[in-house]
């Protein structure tokens, strides 16, 4: 089994490899961080695996603190409380430690500690980010424990408006996180329908990048490579979450979709942010559900480029409708469910749904620019299976 560590400083500095994560105490001091807020989600706040985190930094004189009040789908009142931890505490940088819920709230956080304006002045409309006071801002360490939403590689956050029922994009290119700990080890505690997940999930990062309409040709590229790891390496891992070399490539193409994705993404994502809003249901599950009813609805833009993919993979036949027969395969071993009812969502809020996804930042990269009407019919068509 091939053991991969390296560094590479594209789009931020990131540390690859097994064990890196015993780099974490050193990255603080490179970046005059001493008295760092660790912050993650419930689950892991228990773990071994934050407990030495915040005892290593603690060992190496930092002055340590853990914020774990986040929800699965992160909200403005979690980032709240994550400031007052923040500012309570004196502390001076944030680690943000785990999946894509902790790693959007930790950067929301950071963004926040030092800003008089509310969270919801800074979505990503317009140019709404130049009201930052960026010498405000906190440095961030991303320690992704997830492969699958890319965040420790984005300058952005989704957090849920709680009140309103959607889900906002906050953003600042200085939300990028300083540095990367990539370490597979940390990932093999996942269950496997939890790797399943999140791994579709950047499995969609990078297909709707590669589909986007707008042209950025490194990033299409890189969707490309992103999409043969997962299909190389997300059995493998779901398989056997021991597996570092596979928990690595998937860590790998988890920020490969997210550096892509600055090129655009589409209507998995216009829909599965409204969903999550409305259900709380899991984002990379949702992406994964929708997958094939938005591919097939976007078929005639994106047949070609499908095509080309399909030969790229080896797939026996290369094709939109080999494609499409890979995905739902692909989905089948992974035990994805095959409709959203199998998660306990109906249709009876199918034009709501529309509405919200068609004013969903996410609808802008669709190939085809879909309306409230036609989205409602792909999210019926979820809803009860007719790919």
């Amino acid at each position: 089994m091939t053991q991969l560590t390296a560094n590479w400083n594209y789009p931020n500095s990131i540390r690859a490899g097994a064990g890196r994560i015993d780099e974490l105490p050193a990255l603080c001091a490179q970046l005059a961080i001493k008295a760092p807020l660790l912050v993650t989600d419930p689950g892991l706040a228990t773990l071994p695996m934050v407990e030495d985190a915040v005892n290593a930094c603690r060992g190496a004189g930092l002055d340590c603190g853990l914020f774990f009040g986040i929800q699965g789908n992160p909200t403005g009142e979690n980032v709240t409380a994550g400031v007052s931890a923040y500012r309570d505490g004196r502390h001076d940088g944030i680690i943000a430690f785990g999946g894509g819920s902790a790693l959007d709230a930790g950067k929301a956080v950071a963004l926040m500690v030092g800003q008089e304006r509310p969270l919801w002045d800074f979505e990503d409309v317009g140019d709404n980010w130049t009201r930052v006071n960026e010498a405000g801002m906190a440095p961030i360490i991303a320690v992704p424990t997830t492969a699958g939403t890319g965040s420790e590689v984005g300058r952005a956050s989704v957090i849920t408006d709680a009140p309103n029922h959607v889900k906002r994009i906050i953003f600042h290119p200085k939300m990028l996180p300083s540095v990367v700990i990539l370490d597979p080890e940390l990932t093999c505690g996942l269950p496997p329908h939890i790797t399943a997940a999140t791994g579709m999930d950047a499995l969609s990062h990078n297909l709707e990048a590669l589909c986007a309409p707008s042209y950025h040709p490194m990033a299409e590229g890189i969707a490309v490579e992103g999409i043969r790891l997962v299909k190389e390496y997300l059995p493998r891992a779901v398989a056997n979450g021991d597996d570092l070399e596979a928990r690595t490539q998937m860590l790998v193409a988890s920020s490969m979709g997210a550096t892509a994705f600055q090129k655009g993404l589409g209507g998995m994502h216009a829909l599965a942010h409204p969903l999550g809003a409305l259900f709380n249901a899991h984002h990379g599950l949702l992406n994964a559900i929708l997958m094939p009813y938005v591919l097939k609805a976007n078929r005639e833009a994106i047949e070609a480029r499908i095509v080309r993919l399909s030969r790229y993979l080896g797939l026996k036949q290369a094709s939109f409708d080999g494609f499409l027969e890979w995905v739902l395969a692909l989905r089948g071993q992974l035990e994805i469910p095959h409709t959203l009812t199998d998660i306990g969502i109906g249709d009876s809020g199918a034009e709501r749904v529309g509405r919200m996804a068609v004013a969903d930042p996410s609808a802008g990269g669709n190939p085809i620019p879909f309306d409230a009407e036609r989205y409602s019919a792909i999210f019926c068509d979820a809803v009860n299976g007719r790919v």
